[in-house]
């Protein structure tokens, strides 16, 4: 219940409520995409800080391979369960949707961490960017594969022009490059870019953080009726498959021995679902897909799950483990 009462979360749930009376509130696209950019950069920056006092350990090492581990066998194991209950271009592209992450949640919950005194490694922003695009080539070869099977007329040299683009999109997104680039001057500025950047990517940072959480809850609740008519099946994925992702993670944090905190944005990352990078590709990379049912599932339903309730629960209970 602590949670809730955090500023940054209570205005999501504004938001959510402001969307659901059908207020005429909303926050213009580009002031939506500028603190997008912003918290992006103020995560490289923190990352970049904290790995130039810290370097680069062995421990930093396993956290990023677990994370790149995590970043294909989500997206395996979810379509491994979703075939059984859809048709194979929507169970592909609803894996790389939660087999992906998504950077609000992460940094809501690096917040979280913060507000409780927990410090976690620098080096988890870039465990963010590295998750990301696995899932969407997961997606693409899938597909591909799928569309062979069905006798798709489709040309090897198209397929393979459709993976060369989608895989160009995937590593140079500017909103990944921004997260890379900053932590890159982070670290090579160190405690004096640190000092010096302190009122942009620390003090504003908790005032942004809200501000675009409202706009999140706003969007949240114009998916919500994304949800309509969609199975029981459907509805325990979007909710039971976060906290079995999590624990996943939590199992592998525990067994490599990665420090909590680490620990917790490991399972925040697993659990979380792309609604943003993910879609924008799989409507050029999977046509035959259904947006609605991707993006309203993770967006109108997981997020706002971890949002409020999954990242305090796996913060509670990585402090139950590691005690």
């Amino acid at each position: 219940m602590h949670a809730l009462v955090d500023p940054a979360i209570l205005f999501f749930v504004f938001g959510v409520f402001a969307g659901l009376v059908k207020s005429n509130l909303e926050i213009p696209p580009a002031i939506s995409r500028f603190l997008s950019l912003y918290l992006l950069m103020a995560l490289g920056l923190k990352g970049g800080f904290a790995l130039a006092q810290s370097g680069l350990t062995p421990q930093v090492a396993v956290s990023l391979s677990l994370a790149v581990f995590l970043a294909l066998f989500v997206p395996w194991l979810s379509y491994q369960c979703l075939r059984h209950v859809l048709g194979g271009f929507d169970a592909a592209a609803l894996a790389a949707t939660y087999g992906s992450v998504s950077a609000v949640t992460f940094i809501t919950a690096m917040n979280h961490l913060e507000t409780h005194g927990l410090a976690y490694g620098g080096h988890m922003a870039a465990a963010m960017a590295l998750m990301e695009s696995p899932a969407i080539i997961f997606a693409v070869l899938m597909a591909n594969r799928l569309r062979g099977l069905s006798g798709s007329p489709q040309a090897p040299t198209e397929q393979r022009l459709s993976m060369g683009k989608v895989l160009h999109e995937s590593f140079t997104d500017g909103a990944q490059l921004l997260l890379l680039g900053a932590m890159l001057i982070g670290m090579l500025s160190g405690e004096q870019g640190r000092q010096a950047m302190q009122p942009f990517s620390g003090d504003l940072f908790k005032g942004m953080l809200a501000f675009f959480l409202l706009d999140m809850g706003l969007m949240a609740a114009r998916n919500l009726p994304g949800l309509r008519g969609q199975s029981a099946w459907l509805l325990a994925y979007g909710l039971l498959s976060p906290l079995a992702h999590a624990g996943i993670a939590l199992g592998l944090c525990w067994l490599l021995a990665v420090p909590q905190a680490d620990a917790v944005l490991l399972m925040v990352l697993a659990a979380s679902a792309s609604y943003i990078a993910v879609p924008a590709v799989l409507r050029y990379a999977l046509p035959e897909a259904n947006p609605s049912l991707y993006v309203g599932l993770s967006l109108g339903l997981t997020f706002p799950f971890n949002i409020l309730l999954g990242i305090p629960l796996y913060a509670h209970v990585a402090s139950r483990v590691w005690a």
